[in-house]
C-alpha cells in the first residue's frame, strides 16, 4: 500500500509518497499549474496508481484546483486540519523542526498510521458542489452586508441622528434604496434639513417607491428639520464624506446579496434532495440551500444522525476525567451549518405546533435556557432530516412530533 501526503501552498507543493513501514519512495516539489499536476499524476501512476485502486492522498485544505484534479475518480483525498498535523509533527520530533517536505511525509504517515480515523473528502454531485458555492457565498455576502450596515449605523449616531430616526420605522432601513438615495441627496443633517418636498419625493422615486411618496416625504422633511445636536461645520462636512465612501461600500453589498441570492434560487431547487429539504418546517429556499451546502448529498458521508449532529454542534459532548464529568456544548463544529441551525429552529418555533411544544417543554419540563432548548430542537430536527434524506421521505408533521407525550419521549429516544 502506498501514501501520499502533499504539503499545500499558493505557487508550490511538495509531495512525499510512503509504503507500509513507514519509507519514503519518492517526493517531489510541483508547482501549482497543469504543468505540475501531470507530473503529480504521472508521479502517482509510476508506484501503482490507477482507476480502480488509486492511491489515498491527504492534503490540508479540501478546496482548490490540485484538489479538484485528485478528486477525479475513485482516488480517496483527505483533507487534514493544521491543527492535527502539527500534533502529529510532533510525535516524531521534539526539536519544532518543520519543512515543506517534512509536513508533506507528516501526511503521509498519518494515512498510513490513521486512516481509519480520518474522514475523507465526501464524494458529493457537481450540483451540490454548484449550490454549496452559492449558499456559501450568499451568507459570506449577507453577513458582509449586516457588518457594513451597523458600521454605517455607528458613523450616523456620531453627527447625523435624523438619518437614524428618519429610517427607523423601515424594515432594514440602511439597506433599502431609499435610505441610500436620502444619504446621496444630503450626506449632511444641514443638508438634510434643507431639502424641499419635492426633492425629497424625488429621491423616493428613484429609489423604486410607488405608494405612499407625498405622505412619506412630509415625513421625512418633518423628521430631518426637527431640533438636533450638530457637530461643528467642517468636522460635519468630513464624517459626510467617510459616510458617501461607506455606503458605497454597503450598496455594492446589498447588490451582491441580492445576486447571488437570485443565483441560489435558480439552482437550489434543480436539485433532488431540495423537495425533501423545502418540506421541513422553517426551511425556505435560502436556509435550505446553506443547509444542502454543508451536508451535502453523500449518503455515505455520515455513518448515522449522531455523526451529523455532531458536526452541526446539535448534540452536546461529555468530558469525564476520574470522579468528575460535564455535558457541555460543543465547541469544534461546522459554524456556517450551526448558524444555519440556529435560524431553522428559531423559524421552526413559529411555523410548527409540535416544535413550539418541543421547545415550550424543554424550557418548562427541564429547564432548559432559551438557547439549549433551541439547539435541543435543532438537534431533533436535524436527525428527522437525516433519516428523511437516507429514505427519500418528505416531512411528516405527524410522525416528526406526536401529540402524545408518551409517543414524543420515545421518538426523541
Amino acid at each position: 500500500m502506498i501514501y501520499c501526503g502533499i504539503d499545500w501552498a499558493e505557487k508550490t507543493h511538495d509531495v512525499a509518497l510512503v509504503d507500509d513501514s513507514g519509507q519514503l519512495l519518492a517526493k517531489r516539489h510541483i508547482t501549482d499549474d497543469s504543468a505540475g499536476y501531470r507530473i503529480l499524476l504521472d508521479l502517482l501512476a509510476e508506484y501503482g496508481d490507477t482507476a480502480e485502486s488509486p492511491i489515498p492522498v491527504a492534503i490540508e485544505t479540501a478546496r482548490g484546483l490540485l484538489v479538484a484534479v485528485l478528486r477525479t475518480g475513485k482516488r480517496q483525498v483527505f483533507a487534514i486540519n493544521p491543527m492535527a498535523a502539527a500534533r502529529y509533527r510532533d510525535r516524531t520530533s521534539v526539536s519544532r523542526k518543520k519543512s515543506d517536505l517534512g509536513d508533506a511525509l507528516v501526511l503521509a504517515n498519518i494515512l498510513r498510521t490513521d486512516m481509519h480515523a480520518h474522514r475523507s473528502v465526501p464524494q458529493d454531485s457537481d450540483l451540490s458542489r454548484a449550490v454549496a458555492v452559492l449558499a456559501r457565498a450568499q451568507q459570506d455576502a449577507t453577513w458582509n452586508r449586516q457588518q457594513l450596515s451597523n458600521q454605517l449605523r455607528s458613523l450616523l449616531r456620531e453627527y447625523y441622528p435624523s438619518a437614524l430616526a428618519a429610517f427607523d420605522p423601515w424594515r432594514n432601513g440602511l439597506c433599502r434604496r431609499e435610505a441610500h438615495e436620502l444619504l446621496k441627496a444630503a450626506r449632511t443633517p444641514a443638508r438634510a434639513a434643507r431639502l424641499t418636498l419635492m426633492q425629497l419625493q424625488a429621491a423616493l422615486r428613484r429609489a423604486g417607491r410607488q405608494r405612499g411618496i407625498e405622505a412619506e416625504a412630509e415625513r421625512l422633511q418633518e423628521v430631518f428639520r426637527a431640533d438636533w445636536a450638530h457637530q461643528p461645520h467642517l468636522v460635519e462636512e468630513a464624517l459626510g464624506t467617510q459616510m458617501l465612501a461607506l455606503l458605497i461600500q454597503l450598496e455594492a453589498a446589498c447588490m451582491a446579496a441580492d445576486d447571488l441570492a437570485k443565483a441560489v434560487e435558480e439552482m437550489f431547487p434543480q436539485h433532488p434532495d431540495a423537495e425533501i429539504i423545502l418540506s421541513f418546517p422553517g426551511l425556505g429556499i435560502q436556509l435550505g440551500a446553506r443547509v444542502l451546502a454543508e451536508i451535502g448529498d453523500d449518503r455515505k458521508r455520515f455513518a448515522d444522525a449522531r455523526g451529523l449532529k455532531a458536526y452541526a454542534d446539535a448534540s452536546p459532548i461529555t468530558r469525564a476525567s476520574g470522579k468528575k464529568s460535564s455535558v457541555t456544548r460543543r465547541w469544534v463544529k461546522n459554524d456556517r451549518l450551526n448558524h444555519a441551525g440556529y435560524l431553522w429552529a428559531f423559524s421552526t418555533i413559529t411555523s410548527s405546533p409540535g416544535a413550539k411544544t418541543h421547545y415550550r417543554r424543554r424550557r418548562d419540563d427541564h429547564g432548559d435556557w432559551h438557547a439549549s432548548a433551541q439547539r435541543n430542537l435543532f438537534n431533533r430536527m436535524i436527525g428527522q432530516l437525516y433519516h428523511c434524506l437516507q429514505h427519500g421521505r418528505l416531512y411528516d408533521k405527524a410522525l416528526a412530533f406526536p401529540t402524545s407525550h408518551d409517543e414524543v419521549d420515545t421518538v426523541a429516544a
